[in-house]
């Protein structure tokens, strides 16, 4: 039995992975070849810049208003998420590799999220309103897009120990 959730299990993230393939051949499959999503494994530079920004827009309200408290926990944030990324699969990195690649792009911004504004001109709002759209969205890519990425965002949010305050969690108990 898979320790991932349903939709990020190997059945889940082929159908996502064959769907971002198609996209990516359609749109210019070397999108993902300059721009990867990651490398050896962990969060390539660009792909570190729009996964800060998708967790700052998810995570809204856990995270600290204070600009330098909220830039520390965003990269406390992509180094637990590389360390997640270590527990992976190979395929499982692959197809992560194809949606945050696609992501990265102009392109698959604009189709697979919705937003039209670049991933550094946006506002946290209009990021948040652009991944609520894609979890409501009645097309599978997008709605399996924003479960991965929800996976992605707060499991590893979540297993830090600062984030446990927000949760009412007191800590592991000594035994």
């Amino acid at each position: 039995m898979s320790h991932l959730p349903p939709h990020m299990q190997r059945r889940g993230f082929l159908k996502l992975g064959i769907a971002s393939a198609v996209v990516l051949a359609v749109g210019g499959g070397a999108l993902a070849l300059m721009k990867p999503g990651l490398v050896n494994g962990k969060l390539s530079p660009s792909a570190r810049a729009v996964m800060a920004k998708i967790g700052q827009a998810m995570l809204v309200g856990t995270l600290p208003a204070e600009p330098a408290a909220l830039q520390a926990a965003t990269q406390a944030l992509l180094a637990r998420t590389d360390t997640f990324f270590s527990g992976l699969p190979v395929h499982v990195l692959a197809e992560l590799d194809q949606l945050i690649s696609l992501l990265i792009s102009a392109p698959g911004r604009r189709f697979l999220v919705g937003l039209s504004t670049s991933w550094e001109d946006a506002t946290t709002a209009e990021i948040g309103a652009a991944l609520q759209a894609m979890r409501a969205s009645g097309t599978e890519l997008r709605i399996q897009s924003y479960q991965g990425l929800h996976d992605i965002v707060c499991a590893p949010y979540f297993s830090g120990e600062e984030s446990w305050a927000v949760l009412g969690y007191p800590g592991p108990r000594a035994v």
